[in-house]
């Protein structure tokens, strides 16, 4: 049987996943996992969670599209991601404009057509003892993905889940709750930091993350740090530079 480069890729993905260190960034973690679910299928990713209170809130999207997909489903108090972050049940792939879709949610599955977004899926994300939330796959058109796909996302969703679990060995449950919390609370910086440098650069939202993303990684300091000085305007200079 011959390998294929998306299987090497995904095994790849997977490993980088579950060896995160003891330490992790559960953001930064988060943030990549929807990253490779972008990358290995023709979706949009996203994550929601279940905050302290045991309501839903969006902690990671991979471009503003599956950003505002995610906000409008808050804002409407209904939709395909709340539903399976809610119950604790996966998404199988979902047609937004069947009956069926408008029926379920009628107010959000037409906002969602109106914005070119054809169809969702979601995945569970959870350790053993802990209900996360779930991984969110929006399609804006065919292909949409399949079983096999969604089961391949289910392996880095549970590799994710897997770093968590490890973390929550070391800290405790109730310590993974508020860093969970501290990563809803990290994103509101990281939109403010996106807004700034999109401003500043002129370039779009998706474009300004990539560069704050890319820029962390670089310099080998934590997001939310860097999300935090930019969203003061303080940008460094050879972010600047970038688009000179």
């Amino acid at each position: 049987m011959t390998v294929t480069t998306r299987e090497l890729d995904m095994s790849r993905a997977v490993l980088d996943l579950v060896s995160r260190p003891a330490d992790l960034d559960v953001l930064e973690l988060l943030y990549d996992l929807t990253a490779y679910a972008a990358a290995f299928l023709p979706v949009r990713a996203g994550i929601t969670v279940l905050d302290d209170g045991g309501d839903v809130a969006y902690l990671t999207a991979s471009d503003e599209l599956c950003r505002r997909f995610e906000q409008d489903q808050l804002d409407l108090d209904e939709g395909p991601c709340l539903d399976s972050a809610r119950t604790h049940e996966p998404l199988p792939v979902a047609l937004l404009d069947s009956e069926q879709a408008t029926a379920r949610w009628p107010r959000f599955a037409p906002r969602a057509v109106a914005a070119s977004i054809t169809a969702v899926a979601a995945i569970p994300l959870h350790t053993p003892d802990l209900m996360l939330g779930a991984l969110n796959l929006i399609s804006t058109g065919p292909p949409l993905p399949s079983g096999r796909d969604l089961h391949l996302v289910q392996v880095l969703a549970d590799a994710a889940a897997l770093a968590l679990t490890h973390r929550r060995d070391i800290v405790g449950r109730e310590e993974t709750i508020r860093q969970l919390q501290t990563a809803l609370d990290s994103r509101i910086v990281i939109e403010q930091a996106k807004g700034v440098l999109a401003a500043r650069l002129q370039v779009t939202m998706d474009a300004s993350f990539t560069l704050l993303r890319g820029h962390a990684r670089a310099t080998q300091q934590p997001l939310t740090v860097l999300a935090t000085r930019i969203a003061h305007r303080d940008i460094p200079d050879a972010l600047l530079e970038k688009t000179r």
